[in-house]
């Protein structure tokens, strides 16, 4: 017998003619990936090329993923390689892609579980996730633009600015005398922060620009330094104890990216924060790294990691566990990450990546603005397309 309340249940869905959310979403309908290479004035160094391990960076490969759907929204987003990986990350892109088209672009962690299952056979780390990058950080740009919101304001943002150092005048590569000169013209354009790279095989030339540096800079404003994985357990803890006099925000990756006891060791026994997290490749990388006590500071990389979707994971664990957050590079995505940071965090600044959009971002008093444009805020530039050594597409050409 059918009671009252299931008969108005049955009549209601009969004469309604309601439309469920799969039946009325938007889907994609067009995706293009493309793979440029963005030249460096000049080939850049760090401790891991004076120890020998790598040659001088002289380009930086950017994989792009556009996506556009039937209702006329669009996404734009990005990964990159430095020095070897980038033809790769385009090829297993380009491999992956059409699996995104019919999709509703708001069921970003579905297609992101789609991806992955895509190329499974390669794993979930490493060049697997960074070329789902592109189309994640794509469709949460699309996500933003659809809502007509900055994305730092659609994932919810605890301030409106976020502060900034500076890491692209502090390499190796460059004479003392010129670090100095940088340091001044950086702090005079209204950067929040100085980040030096040390790690030379003589620690006591490390020291020398370390001390140089300071010096510029007085006693109080903030002052990194980066070791890019050159020092051993040893080695770390000596110098980390030297450098306790400087005053430093951080010690940047003292120890090999992976050696989470090493980095815990010194997170306890140094005064100075302990910051580390760069160089991996997935949440579950990153996971290791907070719940050991790996670091003081976690410093994700959403092109490295996977994206936004799995940031925002790595972003609430580490607020879980009380750590600071500093993303590493890519400031055109992490500063609207950063915003939505509960706990005041720090952002890279390269002014590497400026070439390839339209928009560049604000910098005032020690602090990257977050502008009103939706999304991202970003459209690649007639150089980005000058650039351009390979691309493919997918699906109905808007």
């Amino acid at each position: 017998m059918t009671t009252s309340a299931n008969s108005d249940a049955v009549s209601y869905a009969r004469v309604s003619n309601v439309r469920t959310a799969a039946e009325t979403g938007d889907r994609i309908e067009w995706v293009k990936v493309s793979l440029a290479f963005l030249p460096l004035a000049t080939p850049v160094s760090d401790a891991k090329v004076l120890t020998g391990r790598q040659k001088p960076l002289t380009e930086v490969a950017i994989i792009f993923a556009e996506i556009r759907t039937r209702d006329g929204f669009e996404g734009i987003g990005f990964s990159y390689s430095k020095r070897a990986g980038g033809p790769g990350i385009y090829a297993h892109a380009k491999e992956i892609a059409d699996n995104l088209l019919n999709e509703d672009p708001n069921d970003i962690d579905k297609i992101y579980t789609k991806l992955l299952w895509a190329g499974a056979s390669v794993g979930r780390s490493g060049m697997a996730v960074q070329a789902i990058s592109p189309f994640d950080i794509a469709l949460w740009d699309m996500k933003a633009k659809r809502a007509q919101l900055p994305l730092a304001k659609l994932l919810g943002a605890h301030r409106d600015s976020v502060q900034c150092y500076n890491t692209s005048g502090g390499f190796l590569h460059t004479p003392l005398d010129q670090v100095i000169k940088n340091v001044a013209i950086s702090r005079e354009s209204g950067i929040g922060g100085i980040k030096i790279k040390v790690g030379q095989p003589d620690t006591a030339e490390d020291l020398k620009r370390l001390t140089a540096v300071r010096k510029e800079l007085g006693d109080d404003f903030p002052l990194m330094v980066d070791a890019n994985q050159q020092w051993d357990r040893e080695t770390a803890m000596r110098i980390g104890r030297k450098m306790e006099a400087f005053n430093l925000v951080w010690i940047e990756e003292p120890l090999d990216a992976y050696d989470v006891e090493g980095h815990a060791a010194l997170a306890t026994a140094l005064d100075t924060p302990i910051a580390t997290g760069e160089m991996l490749t997935s949440f579950r990388e990153h996971e290791q790294l907070i719940l050991g006590n790996a670091s003081d500071f976690v410093q994700p990389d959403a092109p490295r990691v996977g994206g936004i979707s799995p940031f925002l994971k790595i972003m609430d664990l580490a607020a879980k566990h009380g750590r600071k957050l500093a993303p590493h590079f890519a400031m055109e995505i992490h500063l609207h990450l950063a915003a939505a940071y509960p706990v005041e965090p720090w952002l890279e600044h390269f002014e590497w990546l400026n070439p390839l959009f339209n928009e560049q971002l604000e910098l005032r008093d020690g602090r990257m603005l977050v502008s009103d444009r939706h999304g991202l805020g970003f459209t690649l530039s007639e150089q980005a397309v000058a650039w351009t050594a390979a691309q493919c597409e997918f699906g109905k050409r808007p």
